[in-house]
């Protein structure tokens, strides 16, 4: 019997899928962290529900998309995005030296994923060993008082860099610098299995093994001071 047994179809270029039917319906988890972070952050900014709301960075093909589905959000990023998306404004900046006309600008503000590559010049940035502090000093400004910080990055023990891939930041070194300006309200924390572990309790244990975590990702929701 022949294949091309219709005239509406034709046989075009080979594609032969011989490995999709041994596999789940869908991979949850072939995201990394990024599934997991854009999924909980944007549940949390939805029932948050703030007036102004900026991204630092944060993925447009994850959380930004999803954020894009329910409001308005602008997004600051040191590359350029000439793409067109309903209800996302892109800005074109560099957050380790951020202009003074953004200070006190929004009520909501979200980095996730981003902080860790400021200051390695893997995007186009200078070459700065206090890059990631610059930026977090940076966002800080731009948050009003009393406004929510949204926050994640790569987490492990030992600190440390890996070439200008991006920082890797134990537990207890994040929570010194960011206690100096805010609150924790919530941490959650994705771990080595790629297993998301909500509203953690922080106690010093935790914090000394970085929740055990060698690559893991600390998320933080944290209210200015």
């Amino acid at each position: 019997m022949s294949l091309n047994n219709t005239k509406d179809f034709i046989i075009a270029d080979n594609y032969p899928c011989v490995k999709d039917k041994f596999m789940m319906s869908g991979e949850i988890g072939s995201g990394g962290h990024y599934f997991f972070q854009d999924l909980y952050v944007a549940r949390e900014i939805f029932k948050n529900k703030p007036l102004k709301h900026i991204d630092i960075g944060s993925r447009i093909d994850g959380f930004i998309a999803h954020l894009s589905v329910f409001r308005e959000v602008e997004v600051f990023d040191i590359r350029p995005q000439k793409s067109k998306i309903k209800n996302v404004e892109f800005v074109q900046a560099d957050l380790m030296s951020v202009d003074s006309g953004f200070k006190d600008y929004c009520d909501s503000i979200s980095c996730l994923h981003s902080i860790e590559h400021f200051g390695l010049g893997r995007y186009g940035d200078q070459i700065d060993p206090e890059g990631h502090l610059k930026g977090f000093k940076s966002i800080t400004e731009i948050l009003s008082s009393n406004g929510i910080f949204y926050f994640s990055v790569p987490m492990g023990s030992p600190n440390r860099v890996e070439f200008n891939a991006h920082r890797i930041f134990s537990l207890s070194y994040l929570v010194k610098w960011i206690e100096e300006k805010y609150v924790i309200e919530k941490f959650t924390y994705i771990n080595d299995m790629n297993q998301l572990i909500e509203d953690v309790k922080l106690d010093n244990q935790l914090i000394k093994d970085s929740c055990g975590c060698t690559h893991g990702c600390g998320i933080f929701i944290l209210r200015k001071k």
